[in-house]
């Protein structure tokens, strides 16, 4: 199998939240490769993964940082393949990472989630992947449908918790 998401995160420190991302991704078939790479500590082999990526296949590549959170930005600069970051909560609550993601210069973008949003990464990864593929297009749809479901099913629960002045 040859990869399409490439799964970048500064340390396996990181690897709780993004394994959400990693599970969505085979939950969907779609290959995928994870690194750690930080853009303060091993930058030549920042620059040669950003820069091989397109060469190599991947469509998508989803980068996770912490604190300064250089990461995302750094191979956005240096690759056309579309960089998704997920700011993590290492310090100040995740606000530091979050605001260095969203925060790129014109001409660098970085899709942004939320912090510690693997999985919406993951999401967003097969969305974009999907536009010219209808059968993963399908695989999405039964994903939210699920989704719906869920939320039918904890009604139905709630519904079934009575107090005294509950009204429904």
């Amino acid at each position: 199998m040859t990869p399409v998401v490439s799964i970048i995160m500064g340390s396996t420190s990181d690897l709780p939240v993004m394994e959400k991302a990693a599970k969505f991704l085979n939950e969907m078939e779609i290959p995928f490769e994870m690194h750690a790479l930080s853009a303060h500590r091993t930058p030549a082999e920042v620059e040669a993964f950003a820069k091989g990526a397109k060469d190599r296949g991947i469509k998508v590549i989803i980068a996770a940082a912490g604190m300064a959170a250089h990461l995302c930005g750094v191979i956005a600069s240096m690759t056309t393949v579309p960089v998704i970051g997920v700011p993590i909560n290492s310090s100040l609550d995740g606000m530091d990472a979050l605001l260095a993601i969203v925060q790129m210069p014109p001409g660098i973008p970085v899709a942004t989630v939320g912090i510690n949003g693997a999985l919406n990464a993951g999401i967003l990864a097969v969305q974009i992947l999907s536009t010219g593929d209808e059968k993963l297009q399908e695989k999405l749809a039964l994903y939210k449908d699920e989704l719906k479901k869920k939320i039918v099913k904890a009604n139905a629960e709630l519904a079934g918790i009575t107090y005294k002045f509950k009204t429904n």
